[in-house]
């Protein structure tokens, strides 16, 4: 499950990404709302993080010029204390719960997408999935930013 978290601080947006893991969902997405405006402060973190991010993720965001291989899981409660203008979950509601951040939010929204860490096959079939997800997370984004930022 995933959130993700809009804050306007001092004329800047932030966006926290939550979601359980924090491991592919909410890092394509915080790749992917960087690229769309480098000027908007993007984090994410998980309620219970992984120990790193997925390599499937990594892979299939290259993929498109987007470098997430830097990117490590990180615990919600490392921002609990700040302000946010959008909560955004990105669970898929029909398999999670999603995750209720705590701290100051103005609007909740909800983008879910389906967990691609659940694929299973070979190799092929499973980076097709990690595609298919982070190609639908890029449309949703764009359109959210386009619709709700812009």
């Amino acid at each position: 499950m995933s959130v993700i978290i809009i804050v306007v601080k001092n004329n800047f947006m932030r966006i926290l990404i939550l979601c359980t893991g924090n491991s592919c969902r909410s890092q394509m997405a915080e790749g992917i709302i960087r690229k769309l405006n480098s000027k908007i402060e993007v984090f994410s973190a998980g309620t219970r993080p992984e120990k790193q991010v997925n390599k499937y993720a990594v892979k299939v965001m290259s993929e498109i010029g987007i470098d997430i291989s830097q990117h490590y899981p990180k615990h919600v409660d490392d921002f609990i204390s700040q302000s946010f203008n959008y909560v955004i979950t990105v669970c898929d509601n029909a398999k999670e719960a999603c995750p209720v951040f705590i701290g100051k939010v103005g609007k909740k929204v909800h983008i879910g997408f389906e967990d691609p860490a659940d694929a299973k096959g070979t190799d092929e079939e499973i980076i097709a999935v990690y595609r298919k997800i982070r190609d639908l997370i890029k449309i949703k984004f764009t359109k959210f930013y386009n619709e709700e930022i812009c």
